[in-house]
């Protein structure tokens, strides 16, 4: 059996991963993959606890976690082509204004 520690571990460095991408990278969608890492190193932090106290909300709560990403990555997109297609780039430092 793996310790739980070792999930705790991983689970941080996915989310510093993420928190890396979101600081430093400047295409919109490698800051909505980096923000999906951070929810998924989140996640199996959950996981890893539930597992650990035989509890099944952490579980639960992970479900409605994806769910919201789910919704979060569907929204995001659907934002990036509508900006791609009036200013043909995605680049975070050239979208300043949101004015249409």
């Amino acid at each position: 059996m793996v310790p739980v520690m070792y999930y705790v571990i991983l689970s941080a460095i996915l989310f510093i991963i993420g928190a890396l991408g979101v600081l430093i990278r400047r295409n919109a969608i490698v800051v909505f993959m980096s923000i999906e890492l951070m929810l998924n190193a989140a996640n199996l932090a959950f996981v890893a606890f539930a597992r650990q106290y035989a509890a099944t909300s952490g579980q639960l709560f992970v479900f409605f976690v994806m769910t919201v990403a789910a919704a979060e990555v569907a929204v995001g997109l659907a934002l990036i082509v509508a900006i791609f297609k009036t200013k043909a780039s995605i680049n975070v430092d050239q979208i300043n204004t949101l004015k249409g």
